[in-house]
């Protein structure tokens, strides 16, 4: 059963979302984006008259009312699917997600996903995410592998994100990528959007393309392959990012799918591509965090194959 709730503004406001999301707070801890989607969705009445502007203004006197659905209950299954925990408390983990593994269900792939997993054995996950993504703070594609964070409370989520969003947390990527790059250090800073032509693909393009910067400095070189271990970290969150900038300057991630013209190698494992370490201040208690997750054991043995063959 939907809750509906109805407020008298008491002083002028300068947008409905920021209004609704402060008054519903302690009783509802409503993020500001779940507010604006309840608005989006028309659940929100002003005087008496449905809207769907966020940033609506409002006056002294004004009458705002608001409906609450009822909380969707979760048909996703709770899988026996491994989990790599590298750090656990009440309200948070870190996991060092394994290769080909979706994060969440999607198309292609309903079930068999880290959040399965994170439903058999985690007994308590925000709910932010919504339904199908609990405790989700952020993504790693399906084929990269590495550190992972995930809430287990709707605070703790809620500053995460807030976080992530102001760039607080530090994140750094190892990648093997084609061709040797002759540089120590570079910046890739060119905006990315959908793919004019493919829209499962994202693109470096000028239209509707976001602002993307990518930091990255050399580890090793393997001339005989043509391959190069680069450090990266990224300024800035877009969909693929890593992946997309180095095919952008000629430098696709090894074995990426999707990414780049080199043939894949024969192998299961897939792209070349670890989230290496995550760093940030508890959510809660405000300790430096810092987390480093060890290479899956595939690209641990193509590294030391590589530096045998370099000799």
């Amino acid at each position: 059963m939907e809750t509906r709730e109805i407020f008298i503004v008491e002083e002028d406001e300068s947008r409905l979302d920021k209004y609704l999301s402060r008054v519903l707070k302690e009783t509802f801890d409503l993020s500001r984006t779940m507010v604006q989607h309840l608005i989006a969705e028309g659940q929100v009445r002003v005087n008496g008259v449905t809207t769907t502007i966020a940033k609506l203004a409002l006056k002294k006197g004004d009458d705002v009312e608001i409906s609450i659905p009822a909380p969707k209950s979760s048909e996703l299954k709770a899988q026996p699917i491994p989990l790599d925990i590298l750090f656990q408390d009440d309200y948070l983990l870190v996991l060092n997600k394994q290769n080909n593994l979706p994060v969440h269900p999607g198309a292609g792939h309903p079930e068999n996903t880290l959040v399965n997993g994170l439903l058999y054995s985690i007994p308590n996950l925000s709910g932010i995410g919504g339904i199908e993504r609990p405790g989700i703070v952020h993504r790693l594609d399906k084929q990269t592998t590495g550190a992972i964070l995930i809430a287990k409370t709707d605070q703790a989520h809620r500053r995460l994100s807030e976080m992530m969003a102001n760039r607080e947390i530090y994140k750094e990527y190892w990648g093997l990528v084609c061709g040797l790059i002759n540089e120590e250090k570079g910046r890739i800073e060119a905006p990315i959007g959908r793919h004019p032509n493919d829209r499962k693909k994202m693109a470096v393009t000028s239209k509707n393309g976001k602002s993307a910067i990518t930091k990255f400095e050399v580890l090793e070189r393997y001339e005989n392959e043509e391959l190069t271990l680069v450090s990266v970290i990224l300024e800035t969150g877009r969909t693929h990012q890593i992946r997309v900038h180095f095919d952008f300057i000629g430098h696709p991630i090894l074995n990426d799918p999707v990414y780049g013209q080199r043939k894949p190698e024969a192998t299961d494992f897939g792209q070349y591509l670890h989230a290496h370490k995550l760093v940030f201040r508890h959510p809660i208690t405000d300790e430096r965090m810092e987390f480093t997750a060890p290479l899956p054991q595939e690209f641990t043995n193509k590294i030391q194959t590589l530096r045998l063959e370099r000799g």
